[in-house]
C-alpha cells in the first residue's frame, strides 16, 4: 500500500469500533489522570520535602499506569494484526489475553533497547573516539526499526520467540523498505508530537482537563499507530 492510503485509512480507523474506542478512551483518561496526578503529587512531596509522599505517590502511580498501558498495548497489537490482515473490522476486547500480550511487548521493547546500549558501551571501550559514536548511532537506528518489525511479528503470531528473532526482524526492514519505514515513522512521530503538545499545554492551564485530553490522545494515537504499522507490514 502507498503511504497516503495507509495514513488515510489509519486516521479514521479508531472510529470503526466505537465500543472499544470508548472503553479504551476511559482507560486512557484514567491513565492520563494517573500520570498527571502522580507528577503533581511527586512535585508537591518534593516541595514539602516529604520523601514518603514522593515514594508512595510515585509507586502507586507507576503501578496503575503500567497496568493500563499493558491493556492498551495488548489491544493495539490486535489492531496491528487486523491491519496486517487488511481487515476493516476492529478487534474484540479480551482483557486477559491482551494484558498478557502487552506484557510480552514490554519485554520485547526492553530487549531491543538493551542490546544497542550494551553494544555501544563495548564500542566505546574498543574505539574510544568519535567513530564509536557514529557506529552506536547507526546501531541504535537499526534496532529501533527492528523493534517496530518485532512488534508487528508479535502481533501476527502472539509468539514472543518470533518477536525476539532479531535477525528476522532486521530482515523485515528491507522487505518493508527502509525509506518507506523511516518516512512513515517520522510522520507518525510528528502527528503524535503535535497532539501530545496540545495536551501538555492544556495541562499547564488545568491539570484535570489536560490529563483527560492526554488520555484521549494516548488512546487515539495508539489505535492510529497500530493501524499504520499493520498496513505497512501487510506487504511483507
Amino acid at each position: 500500500m502507498e503511504i497516503g492510503e495507509i495514513l488515510g485509512d489509519a486516521l479514521v480507523y479508531p472510529f470503526h469500533n466505537i465500543k472499544a474506542l470508548v472503553l479504551y478512551l476511559i482507560l486512557g483518561i484514567i491513565l492520563g489522570i494517573a500520570i498527571i496526578g502522580t507528577l503533581v503529587s511527586v512535585s508537591a512531596g518534593v516541595a514539602i520535602e516529604n520523601i514518603w509522599a514522593v515514594i508512595g505517590s510515585g509507586v502507586i502511580g507507576i503501578i496503575i499506569s503500567l497496568f493500563i498501558v499493558f491493556l492498551i498495548n495488548g489491544y493495539q497489537l490486535d489492531i496491528v494484526k487486523y491491519g496486517i490482515q487488511r481487515s476493516a473490522s476492529a478487534p474484540d476486547i479480551d482483557f486477559i489475553r491482551q494484558f498478557i500480550n502487552g506484557v510480552k511487548l514490554f519485554a520485547v521493547q526492553i530487549v531491543y533497547m538493551l542490546i544497542p546500549i550494551i553494544l555501544s558501551s563495548i564500542l566505546a571501550i574498543i574505539f574510544q573516539h568519535w567513530l564509536s559514536g557514529i557506529i552506536s548511532f547507526i546501531v541504535s537506528i537499526i534496532f529501533s526499526l527492528a523493534l517496530v518489525m518485532a512488534q508487528c511479528r508479535l502481533a501476527k503470531t502472539e509468539d514472543i520467540g518470533d518477536a525476539l528473532s532479531i535477525g528476522e526482524a532486521i530482515g523485515d526492514i528491507s522487505r518493508v523498505g527502509i525509506v518507506k519505514l523511516i518516512l512513515v515513522i517520522l510522520i507518525i512521530a510528528i502527528i503524535s508530537l503535535i497532539l501530545y503538545s496540545i495536551a501538555i499545554l492544556i495541562a499547564k492551564w488545568n491539570a484535570t482537563v489536560g490529563g483527560i485530553l492526554f488520555g484521549i490522545i494516548v488512546v487515539y494515537v495508539l489505535f492510529f499507530n497500530g493501524r499504520v504499522l499493520g498496513l505497512l507490514y501487510s506487504d511483507v
